[in-house]
């Protein structure tokens, strides 16, 4: 037993465990043979000090080691036990959990008291060494006297009592390796990042005032969503590290191929990019938080914001409309208003404050374009985030697909025949309670008829006839989509501009409802393609990409995960056996199997003869039945392997644009590339195939794009560059 617990040990822990063992004798043999004539207060009571600290590591290890222990057997356990007692089991897991927390956390504070401790003996030493050293009252003038190994001794012990805490915060707080308990076992690391993550997020939460989230214990929506999150980071069972997993996706960004060529691809109208950018104001005006300041306006961004509230005209306050969860000043009326410019008898209705899977909305009458805009918030709190994090996948209802009924008959006959269907579990959830805040019960039909829109928009009311507009950003752009596919049916004079949206239907609903939903995407903005389908092949295809490019050492995943973010794939000499085959993070073990011929780079980064594999030797074969990367992928949706349960592809809904700048450099560093990006003049707007949106393209811009000033001036640009061939060509006319 002794022998498997020495085993399950990490080297590092056994290296400080003895190095702090060996600090405490070193200090007792200062303080009870070497100096014991010298002033306590200045040197031996530093002594003891730091003597004391490292006897508290030692047992706060012991400690955290044991509950660490505990914590994995519980979890191993937990997944043979049967299922009647889940809720128990759910309990103790988390009891465990924060005993072990508890204990690193408090290794962590002891490693803070070492440093301090270090601090006050090195003050102290030093006051010593600028006295004289012919004392023969402490230990530099017992030194000087010919008794040399005290002063070895001293530099020794200093060097321990200063580089032990320094070690320890770079060597990270576990005791024990989690892999000799967990080993290759998929639903194990699972289940251990689900209480990482459960755990983590609740904490978090508690610090942005949410402290009622540490006090659930039943299964709730951060339940599901640290639950998918640790399903993601499962990779850790076939062996592969973070920082392993950061240099896979660096080498997938590398082997993609020639970007993707549009010259086949139909351009999308100008009517309908015009319309698309009329409305976008109201998307981005949705953000009457800080989040939308706090990207443009950087360091004033707290003075834009109160700007933005109406803090410096605090007498117009009782003309702003009331909106549910503002602020007594009603301060995120205002912002909206002062950003779509329009005065306070247009917003009609809105609500700012929000619960789990409840959007933030504005509805706004506006009567010279005879229309009413509903602008949905995207995600900007962290309801919003959890509402994201509900990715997994939930049976469509008759009511959400009511809008189905009034599309074209070849298509309604496609989505009747096809049932069930499916959408994104948060943004459906939070599509039905807007539904509800808006147009009431869905099955009381007195309730239908007298909504807040059916009040607006019903026969001889103020806005009869008027079109209506759905618009939204990020997942804002999502939730607008399914509100749309639910009011169409009553409201056929609609239309939805989904502006970076979510992927959150199948693909029958996509396209059926290309007749009212148009989505406006932006370059390689990750959210257009962020599904959990499309994250599990990320997830394989950079564990595979790692394990079959020859051989790769700690130095280079260091180095490429450094300049992953730096530098361009087209620096990097790559040359692809079809680039075309490429275009996307391959989806099957076979896909997995293409050629990289790498050149020797200037400065000898990338270098065949400096790779190892880290995951077998070079006679290993990548197939076999033994070898944890295959086992891994043998659960990846998409692949040939993959089980029958895998999660529905979600994809992105109605008429998809495209919007891709002409210039365009990938040399540069991230914190360079935003500035870059301002200065491509040039875009082109393009009807895509939401297929070539499945995978997420892996790029230093990836987040960036999504931005929300970002498609709105490529929209611009759009738009200036043909208004001004235009102009030209009727000026060659004349």
């Amino acid at each position: 037993m002794w022998v498997t617990r020495l085993k399950s040990l990490r080297i590092t822990s056994m290296l400080l465990g003895l190095s702090n063992l060996v600090a405490i004798i070193i200090g007792g043999i200062f303080v009870l043979i070497v100096i014991p004539g010298c002033d306590r207060n200045r040197i031996i009571m530093p002594i003891l000090a730091v003597s004391l600290a490292a006897i508290l590591r030692i047992i706060a290890m012991l400690r955290s080691g044991i509950a660490q222990e505990a914590i994995a057997k519980t979890i191993q356990d937990s997944l043979s036990e049967a299922s009647i007692f889940e809720s128990i089991i759910r309990l103790k897991r988390r009891i465990r959990y924060k005993t072990w927390l508890w204990w690193s956390r408090f290794a962590m504070v002891i490693t803070l008291l070492q440093i301090m401790c270090a601090i006050y003996l090195v003050f102290n030493v030093a006051k010593y060494v600028s006295h004289d050293g012919t004392s023969n009252q402490c230990l530099l003038g017992m030194a000087s006297n010919g008794n040399q190994w005290k002063q070895k001794l001293l530099i020794l012990f200093v060097i321990m009592v200063c580089s032990i805490p320094l070690i320890q915060c770079f060597a990270g707080f576990d005791v024990l390796k989690w892999r000799s308990f967990y080993a290759t076992k998929d639903d194990v690391w699972k289940a251990h990042y689900h209480e990482v993550f459960d755990h983590g997020i609740r904490e978090a939460l508690c610090c942005l005032g949410r402290v009622e989230y540490l006090r659930v214990s039943e299964e709730d929506e951060v339940c599901s969503v640290a639950r998918l999150l640790g399903d993601l980071v499962a990779y850790r069972a076939s062996g592969t590290g973070h920082l392993e997993f950061l240099t896979g996706l660096a080498l997938l960004h590398m082997h993609s191929g020639s970007p993707k060529s549009y010259q086949e691809v139909a351009m999308a109208p100008k009517e309908m990019i015009q319309e698309a950018f009329d409305f976008y104001e109201f998307a981005e005006a949705a953000y009457t938080g800080p989040l939308l300041d706090f990207g443009r306006h950087n360091v004033f961004f707290p003075c834009a914001w109160l700007y933005r509230q109406g803090i410096l005209t605090p007498w117009t306050r009782n003309r702003r409309p009331i909106l549910t969860g503002d602020n007594w000043w009603r301060g995120h009326a205002a912002a909206f208003l002062k950003y779509v410019d329009l005065p306070p008898e247009t917003l009609r209705q809105g609500r700012v404050c929000q619960e789990k899977c409840e959007a933030a909305y504005f509805i706004v009458v506006l009567h010279h374009l005879q229309c009413i805009v509903i602008s949905i918030r995207g995600t900007e709190t962290p309801e919003d985030l959890i509402t994201d994090g509900l990715g997994r996948e939930c049976l469509l209802s008759v009511e959400d697909l009511d809008g189905s009924n009034h599309i074209h008959p070849n298509v309604k006959e496609s989505v009747q025949l096809s049932f069930p269907h499916y959408g994104h579990l948060g943004i459906v959830e939070a599509t039905r309670d807007l539904y509800m805040q808006i147009e009431g019960n869905p099955g009381d039909k007195e309730a239908k008829s007298s909504g807040f829109l059916s009040s607006l928009l019903g026969a001889g009311c103020e806005c009869d006839g008027y079109s209506i507009y759905v618009v939204g950003h990020s997942l804002g752009g999502a939730i607008a989509t399914l509100l749309g596919l639910r009011l169409y049916g009553q409201y056929p004079n609609l239309h939805v501009y989904a502006y970076g949206p979510l992927p959150c239907v199948d693909s029958v609903i996509a396209e059926a409802c290309s007749e009212f939903v148009t989505s406006i995407i932006h370059d390689n903005e990750f959210s257009a393609r962020l599904s959990v389908g499309s994250i599990l092949r990320l997830r394989a295809a950079a564990i595979m990409a790692l394990s079959e490019d020859s051989k790769t050492d700690t130095a280079f995943i260091f180095r490429l995960a450094r300049r992953f973010l730096y530098i361009s794939k087209w620096q990097r000499g790559i040359e692809v056996k079809d680039p075309s085959e490429l275009q996307s993070p391959p989806t099957t073990v076979e896909d997995q199997n293409y050629e990289v011929h790498k050149d020797t780079s200037s400065d000898g980064d990338i270098d065949d003869d400096s790779f190892e594999n880290p995951f077998h030797n070079e006679a290993a074969n990548v197939n076999a039945v033994d070898n944890p990367v295959s086992q891994f992928l043998e659960t990846v949706p998409g692949s040939e392997n993959g089980s029958a349960g895998d999660p529905p592809e979600m994809f992105l809904p109605g008429l998809v644009i495209h919007l891709v700048p002409e210039q365009r450099n990938d040399n540069v560093p991230l914190w360079k590339s935003w500035r870059f990006q301002e200065r491509a003049q040039h875009y082109n707007a393009y009807i895509a195939n939401r297929e070539d949106f499945k995978d997420i393209v892996v790029s230093p811009n990836m987040f960036l794009d999504h931005l929300p000033w970002r498609c709105r001036d490529a929209m611009q640009k759009i738009l200036e560059a043909e208004n001004d061939e235009g102009l030209h060509n009727e000026v060659q006319i004349v």
